[in-house]
């Protein structure tokens, strides 16, 4: 690990938990259209919501790593169907990402990301769309790469590559670290970075891959990992 000279770091499900977080914004918003554009929560439920937002995706053909553009597009359609004006999307996105960014990180990232820190410069990617400025997390990273910085969404190797490039570093150089094994772990070494899987929850490593040479529990595992 003594090569490794930055360290790339999933966000959803590896530094906080995401299906809550997610669920709570989808009942947010659908209670922010109750109180401002009634007829929509009138007439679409949050399932019915997911089905439109996953509908929109066909109309973007290349665009699917753009969630922000996805949930406005699937806002404007929901908007007219009910009958109003399709500017509201913007006001609806904000309403769903301020509770999106109401995260609790696991107990061991905010001391662990410290250690890490200091052993290399961190960089977080993501496929989503979590503000660390918002959530209290950004002092930590010399960079955030999301999947629009990108043009593409993890697995993608354009996805990791952006963090060498972000940085000056080859993919060689570089750890990444994220709990999807697909995503992550083999997106990641596709690339030719560094992967070790972060397994909170003990799952079992998927049989179609090929096995992850490095796991951890947490990220303080991670910092032992790596001299941290």
């Amino acid at each position: 690990m003594q090569h490794i000279r930055a360290i790339s770091l999933d966000l959803d499900d590896t530094l906080w938990p995401l299906g809550p977080v997610i669920a709570r914004a989808e009942l947010a918003v659908h209670a922010w259209f109750a109180a401002h554009y009634p007829r929509v929560a009138e007439q679409f439920s949050i399932d019915d919501m997911r089905a439109v937002r996953r509908r929109v995706a066909a109309d973007f053909p290349g665009r699917e790593h753009d969630l922000p553009l996805l949930r406005r597009a699937a806002f404007r359609h929901l908007a007219r169907e009910a009958g109003y004006a399709d500017d509201l999307a913007d006001a609806a996105f904000a309403a769903f990402q301020r509770v999106r960014n109401q995260v609790e990180p696991f107990a061991d990232v905010r001391p662990a990301l410290e250690r890490l820190a200091r052993r290399a410069p961190l960089v977080a990617l993501t496929n989503g769309t979590a503000d660390l400025g918002v959530i209290g997390l950004r002092e930590y990273f010399v960079a955030v790469v999301t999947a629009i910085d990108a043009g593409a969404a993890k697995p993608d190797a354009r996805a990791f590559r952006s963090v060498g490039t972000r940085l000056g570093l080859a993919p060689g150089v570089i750890l990444h670290a994220g709990d999807d094994p697909h995503l992550d772990v083999e997106g990641a070494r596709a690339a030719g970075l560094l992967a070790v899987w972060v397994n909170r929850a003990g799952h079992a490593w998927p049989g179609e891959l090929a096995p992850a040479t490095h796991a951890v529990a947490d990220l303080h595992a991670l910092a032992d990992l790596l001299g941290a």
